[in-house]
């Protein structure tokens, strides 16, 4: 238990969250033009459009991440940065499932608008993904 709150407590660090916060509006970005263009231009179903944007989103604030938010953890080695990679998805899968269903809800259920359905969505996943990103992608604990 002692090491858990020791990681969090390493997590909340104001730089490296605030970092984390501008890559994620990179992210939000790149998330709200790929779910309007798909829904907009190609008239995907707005949920179907979501899972493709937030993969987009994903690897673009991965890339990000990588080379600024926490340039200092992990390994520097092909190997390491894949597995980061692939780590950082599972992680966000967390975050990206949030973000459907809170999509999916308000939309379905509730008739709101899409796009903000999906802020709604990225922002209750924001936490999530910050703890899980410093726990598990980078280990800043470690």
């Amino acid at each position: 238990m002692a090491d858990l709150r020791a990681a969090f407590a390493d997590a909340i660090q104001f730089t490296r969250i605030w970092q984390f916060v501008a890559v994620g509006a990179v992210g939000t970005a790149c998330d709200f033009a790929v779910l309007i263009g798909l829904v907009e231009l190609f008239d995907v179903w707005p949920v179907a459009a979501k899972i493709v944007s937030a993969e987009t989103a994903i690897v673009v604030m991965f890339a990000i991440n990588e080379t600024w938010t926490f340039a200092n953890w992990g390994v520097d080695t092909i190997r390491g940065v894949v597995r980061r990679l692939l780590t950082s998805n599972l992680v966000r899968l967390g975050g990206m499932g949030v973000a459907t269903v809170v999509l999916a809800i308000l939309t379905t259920q509730y008739g709101v608008s899409y796009i903000l359905a999906n802020a709604a969505g990225i922002a209750a996943g924001f936490t999530v993904n910050y703890m899980m990103e410093n726990l598990f992608t980078w280990r800043t604990h470690r």
